[in-house]
């Protein structure tokens, strides 16, 4: 999309002579402090990458527990003795967490396991996921800058992440919370009482919030004020536009919670109303502030997503994005749509009017959705595809994303949803737009920029054999949910009658498959980063700035200001940089007289 252009007039010709920013400085112990103090925005992003993912790997250790419990149905039986006595008899249960002489003991303890499954995963993992990692490396150099517009903030942004995130593994060690990752009142508010375990989770969550907020802050600033010479609204990757609406979210939307959640601690700690109605409160207000940021939030996670998609889709097809300004707005089209649906879920708890009309403005964000889903699809029409793993992902994606899209619509229609509500129907839903539209399009994204991150190549059969076991084993645990939702399976349950079993052990099953593809993924990332091949600076011939830095980029990213001097997509019209012209034909449906330009 850019060039780095030396004979402009008003260039920056200083040439910063300077090594990788991976490069080690003033020994071991002088590295760890130079990282711990960094303001540059692509040690923050790595150092979120590997925090993120560390988060991701303990929220998918208590889902496999979960999994593990649910292979078979948990059935308490009581029985009369000849003396009086009452004998209580549990099966069904893995002895590691549950007691086999109280099933209440049991039952909390899975409780607590699905409970942290669900604060790990959203508040750790899934909303800083791609913006706090991916976005912090790569936006300031895809639109040209040195640094994110406040590089100390930044810092201060990552440090909050840290604190917050110790918070909520220290109630993780006293013992766990057992409310829902949701926290609904009045249960947040009653349950342990002499203990903060429930207090210390919730105060992560408010704590992680202003990470969010001082992320997306820092990054509407950079979007409009660090933009390269030459480079208007609609110059830039369609992934800055994607990361640019999930700002807007955050800095509206995260003040609500946190909010939200400090009013939940004072109520605990100080007994004040506010939503315990033995306390003259409203359980359902909690619920209405809960959701108008979290559905919001929802888009703060696949937002992201959608962006990363854009790009591989047009990279690895060589062709122009189809539609490139529809799927700009519909970017910001959604995150407006977004703080008007959060009624829909609690169609339970309103009236009939207010569930009619949140029913009927759910289905407004499924169309900026769709225009997104119908551009990538035309942009694959004609295409050059080269079926390497970031494109697999893609192709994965849309595959997935669009699944748990068109299971949505049920949930929004209130006939069904009062049927399907609390089901492992949404558990299927919620998980096939989460992890297979979220997950799958930054696993996509960390192959497609892995060999800039950190300049090395990665092995592709080690990364396709990965791919398939995730799919495979994704599609084996979550599609059988459907069935078992629609079957009646209520959610968050450790007991089910026996007729849910065979499901139950598919769905198990895949899940220990999914855990393979991921660990297959680890290992090649791993042997890339100890004995991988260099990486060129543009291993897949893109045209967006990060593509003309080297691999891995010097501290300062670019040895001249960068000057933009087409769009970032034009593989009809430009040869990428650092790449052979005869090694990217024009696309098939390029003119004979449309002779694609090298840049110089």
């Amino acid at each position: 999309m850019t060039t780095i252009d030396t004979n402009t007039p008003g260039a920056d010709h200083a040439h910063h002579d300077e090594g990788s920013y991976l490069k080690p400085k003033y020994g071991a112990l002088g590295t760890v402090i130079q990282w711990a103090t960094t303001i540059d925005h692509k040690k923050i992003g790595v150092m979120y990458l590997f925090a993120v993912m560390f988060m991701f790997f303990l929220g998918g250790m208590a889902a496999l527990a979960v999994r593990a419990e649910l292979l078979e149905p948990t059935r308490t039986m009581t029985t009369e003795l000849a003396d009086g006595t009452i004998q209580t008899t549990i099966t069904g249960q893995i002895p590691l967490w549950s007691d086999p002489d109280n099933a209440a003991v049991g039952s909390n303890n899975y409780n607590r396991l699905f409970t942290l499954h669900g604060a790990i995963m959203v508040f750790m993992f899934i909303v800083p996921s791609v913006p706090a990692s991916l976005g912090n490396f790569f936006l300031p150099i895809m639109l040209g800058a040195k640094d994110v517009a406040f590089p100390r903030l930044n810092l201060l942004s990552w440090y909050i992440y840290v604190f917050g995130s110790i918070f909520g593994i220290l109630s993780i060690v006293l013992g766990g919370v057992d409310t829902g990752w949701t926290f609904y009142t009045p249960y947040s508010t009653t349950t342990d009482p002499d203990h903060w375990r429930v207090v210390l989770m919730v105060l992560a969550a408010f704590v992680l919030g202003f990470s969010s907020i001082l992320t997306g802050l820092n990054f509407i600033v950079t979007v409009h004020k660090l933009r390269a010479p030459g480079m208007g609204w609609f110059d830039m990757p369609l992934f800055i536009w994607a990361v640019y609406a999930t700002s807007i979210i955050q800095v509206l939307a995260t003040p609500v919670i946190g909010i939200t959640l400090l009013l939940l601690i004072f109520e605990r700690l100080f007994h004040v109303g506010i939503f315990d109605p033995a306390l003259g409160g409203d359980p359902v207000l909690y619920q209405h502030f809960f959701w108008f940021y979290s559905h919001p939030v929802v888009y703060v996670m696949i937002l992201p997503a959608m962006g990363i998609i854009s790009e591989l889709l047009a990279v690895h097809s060589r062709k122009h994005i189809f539609g490139y300004r529809a799927i700009a707005f519909s970017s910001l089209g959604i995150a407006g749509v977004s703080f008007l649906v959060w009624g829909h879920h609690i169609f339970t708890a309103m009236g009939e009017l207010v569930s009619t009309l949140f029913s009927a403005l759910t289905f407004l964000v499924a169309i900026p959705t769709a225009i997104k889903v119908f551009n990538w699809i035309s942009t694959l029409y004609k295409g050059s595809i080269i079926l390497n793993t970031p494109m697999i992902y893609a192709l994965m994606f849309l595959f997935t994303f669009s699944i748990g899209g068109l299971t949505g619509l049920p949930l929004g229609a209130l006939a069904t949803d009062l049927h399907l509500h609390d089901s492992y129907f949404v558990v299927a839903h919620f998980h096939y737009v989460m992890m297979g539209g979220t997950v799958i399009a930054m696993i996509g994204g960390i192959h497609h920029w892995w060999p800039k991150m950190f300049g090395k190549m990665y092995s592709e059969k080690g990364a396709l054999t990965g791919a398939a076991f995730v799919f495979l084993g994704f599609n084996v645990t979550f599609f059988t949910q459907f069935f078992l939702g629609m079957q009646g399976m209520p959610r968050r349950y450790a007991s089910y009658v026996d007729e849910f079993q065979t499901l139950h052990i598919v769905s198990t099953v895949g899940s220990w498959l999914l855990l393979v593809g991921f660990l297959i993924h680890l290992l090649v990332f791993v042997h890339s980063l100890l004995a991988g091949k260099k990486a060129p600076p543009n291993p897949w011939g893109g045209l967006t700035f990060e593509w003309e830095t080297e691999s891995p980029p010097i501290e300062h990213n670019f040895h001249h200001e960068p000057l933009c001097q087409h769009g970032p997509y034009d593989f009809d019209k430009v040869v990428p940089p650092h790449c052979d012209a005869k090694d990217y034909p024009l696309p098939p449906q390029a003119g004979a007289d449309d002779a694609p330009r090298t840049i110089a």
